[in-house]
């Protein structure tokens, strides 16, 4: 465990990990049970649930980079648990907001 001592592994870090393997977990389940078909959106370009997915993950990222840029990751608010607290961070609204972009991605692209 020593070689990657220098990585944050975290909660979050965690939850993020999973996140992603689920994600991709599903996407290859769709595409193996209901084929995938290119559709045309408001970008005006053909794009499958891949492109999608790309698109989405791109725009989280720059969502988070601009949140930390403009509004930093300071506490919100603190949860009564364990004898310190569990600070929640801005990020979780950046993420919410992630969601709901990546939500209407696949909506309208």
């Amino acid at each position: 465990m020593e070689p990657i001592a220098w990585m944050a592994w975290t909660p979050p870090t965690a939850i993020f990990f999973v996140a992603l393997a689920s994600t991709l977990a599903v996407m290859t389940w769709l595409a193996a049970v209901y084929p995938e078909a290119e559709r045309v959106g408001v970008l005006r370009i053909p794009t499958t649930r891949g492109d999608r997915l790309f698109i989405s993950l791109i725009t989280a990222a720059v969502i988070h980079l601009l949140w930390i840029g403009f509004l930093g990751t300071d506490a919100i608010a603190t949860l009564p648990i364990g004898e310190d607290g569990v600070e929640i961070s801005r990020l979780w609204l950046a993420s919410a907001i992630s969601l709901v972009t990546a939500v209407l991605i696949f909506r309208t692209v």
